[in-house]
């Protein structure tokens, strides 16, 4: 979801705008609400035991609860959605696979996108799950205008995706590319890296003026679109392809243009809690190396997207 830390991803880089996860004993239960399954462990004199292969790899405070809280927005389909009150989609279903080789449940909890972060710096989540792109500007703690605003956070890199345009049906105003937005208005959602590509754009167009009008959600931005009072809404790729393919049955929205700029998705880590991103990083490389991985990807139809192996920090 700007190159400000509260943004889902960069012009430069991308984020996924869905179908239920079943929640099976032993396995991860994502639910906005909290709801999960029995663990696969066991409580044993005030600590969990488990089997899982890097249960030893994390900080003991995770291995005590065997939970590890995680804060998305979940509308964004498909990468993280609610469906029958449960939180659902890509990133859950990798959190799941990844809650297998550590031994402990993520608590998938929804909140506002340019919220995300601080909840990690506050303690209340222990990571950020929500399609959201890896940048400098991010690691760093720094605004759209380069700003200190915060210390940072850590990603483990698991995905890559880009942009696109997403238009009404039939794409009545011609819309190819960004240049073709200039004199027009466009509808995205606030504190993403979409706006501020937006925002570039405008400075762009000069006195053929781009109007943009931002949202607290993507979805208020699409119903702008679709309504006709936008020209275009800013997506990853993959998310934009979903919403053109399932919105009224694919009769609502088109694709404009390609997909461009990809860049990494990561889950996002307090600077501080290094032992967790480490055994993150590992845990990933373990579900590319299993397979688990692939098979969230070919579930969800974004093979393409897939990295070979886990990095840290690797966004620009």
């Amino acid at each position: 979801m700007t190159a400000s830390n509260t943004c889902r991803t960069t012009a430069t880089r991308a984020r996924i705008a869905a179908v239920g996860a079943i929640a099976v004993a032993g396995s991860l239960m994502l639910t906005a609400c909290g709801d999960q399954t029995d663990s696969a462990s066991t409580k044993e004199s005030g600590a969990t035991k488990s089997e899982a292969p890097l249960f030893g790899k994390l900080p003991a405070k995770y291995q005590k609860s065997g939970v590890i809280k995680v804060g998305t927005d979940a509308a964004y389909a498909p990468m993280e959605f609610t469906e029958g009150g449960k939180i659902v989609g890509i990133d859950p279903d990798i959190a799941e696979a990844l809650g297998k080789q550590l031994g402990v449940k993520f608590q998938f909890t929804s909140g506002t996108f340019d919220g995300l972060i601080t909840s990690v710096y506050t303690g209340r989540q222990d990571l950020v799950m929500s399609a959201m792109s890896d940048t400098k500007a991010r690691q760093e703690g720094l605004d759209d205008k380069g700003k200190k605003i915060g210390k940072g956070i850590d990603f483990v890199d698991y995905f890559t995706s880009g942009v696109s345009l997403l238009v009404k049906k039939g794409n009545p105003e011609g819309i190819k590319s960004l240049a073709d937005l200039c004199g027009k208005t466009v509808a995205v959602q606030r504190g993403t890296i979409y706006e501020t590509t937006f925002k570039d754009q405008a400075k762009k167009c000069g006195d053929k003026k781009l109007t943009i009008e931002a949202f607290d959600t993507d979805a208020e931005a699409q119903t702008r679109v679709k309504a006709g009072g936008a020209v275009a809404d800013l997506n990853d790729y993959p998310v934009a392809a979903y919403i053109a393919k399932t919105s009224g049955g694919g009769k609502d929205f088109d694709v404009a243009g390609g997909q461009t700029d990809a860049g990494p998705f990561g889950i996002g880590v307090d600077k501080s809690n290094t032992q967790l991103r480490d055994a993150l990083k590992e845990a990933l490389d373990a579900i590319i190396k299993d397979g688990s991985y692939a098979k969230v990807l070919e579930k969800w139809d974004v093979t393409n997207s897939a990295v070979d192996k886990a990095t840290i920090n690797a966004g620009s």
